[in-house]
């Protein structure tokens, strides 16, 4: 992908022009995470929509029934997956606008890597401890009320995900590098995902990042 200077006017991904923007990309965009930001938002998207469709029929309030099944368990290693390759994504995509989005955008971006970090590490939880208890000689314990502390950062974990990402989206929308429509889906995608642990709503951002995601690997070819 060639960038050349230019003065401060049009710029073009693909078959999207940028207004007022200089095509020379920030340092940061030399980096393997901006070059493969396309195939990663694709993917991370498709494994995220794959995983909630295998884990929709389960019955999230039947803790140890649900949390046996080998289907949910795939499901579960599945969704861990997308959201680690999430992860990555949105350090390639905030390269891509990194000098557009500016100071909010620095503030979107680490809102949602943090959001992203947390509730990642209750999906690691989900994913790998619950089976295990619901498989011990004491299974009730899923079905007990959460400690305060527990109770506390599973909350902050559900609102730093759904505030980052919709940050993240507004910031893209204000930026105006990325297609608008994308970067409006990505914040209701972000505000449904206060539910992200719950099939079916991460679906809504999935689809926005796996949209993402083919537009910038089409920005990439025609750039």
């Amino acid at each position: 992908m060639t960038f050349t200077r230019t003065a401060p006017a049009d710029r073009t991904f693909g078959d999207v022009a940028v207004a007022g923007a200089s095509t020379q990309p920030p340092a940061v965009s030399r980096s393997p995470f901006f070059r493969h930001a396309g195939p990663l938002a694709l993917a991370a998207g498709a494994l995220i929509v794959v995983a909630q469709l295998v884990m929709l029929p389960f019955d999230p309030k039947d803790h140890v029934a649900t949390s046996q099944s080998v289907q949910f368990q795939v499901g579960g290693v599945v969704y861990l997956a997308g959201f680690y390759t999430l992860m990555f994504a949105l350090v390639g995509a905030y390269a891509w606008q990194a000098r557009q989005a500016g100071r909010f955008g620095v503030v979107a971006v680490s809102t949602a890597a943090i959001g992203t970090l947390l509730l990642g590490g209750d999906l690691w939880f989900e994913t790998f401890a619950v089976p295990w208890l619901a498989d011990s000689s004491t299974p009730q314990v899923l079905d007990s009320d959460p400690s305060i502390l527990l109770g506390v950062g599973a909350i902050a974990s559900y609102l730093l995900f759904a505030l980052g990402w919709a940050l993240f989206g507004i910031a893209s929308f204000r930026a105006r590098v990325f297609p608008r429509v994308i970067s409006a889906a990505i914040v209701v995608g972000g505000v449904i995902g206060f539910q992200a642990l719950l099939a079916p709503y991460a679906i809504p951002l999935g689809l926005a990042v796996a949209a993402l995601g083919t537009w910038m690997v089409r920005a990439a070819r025609n750039g």
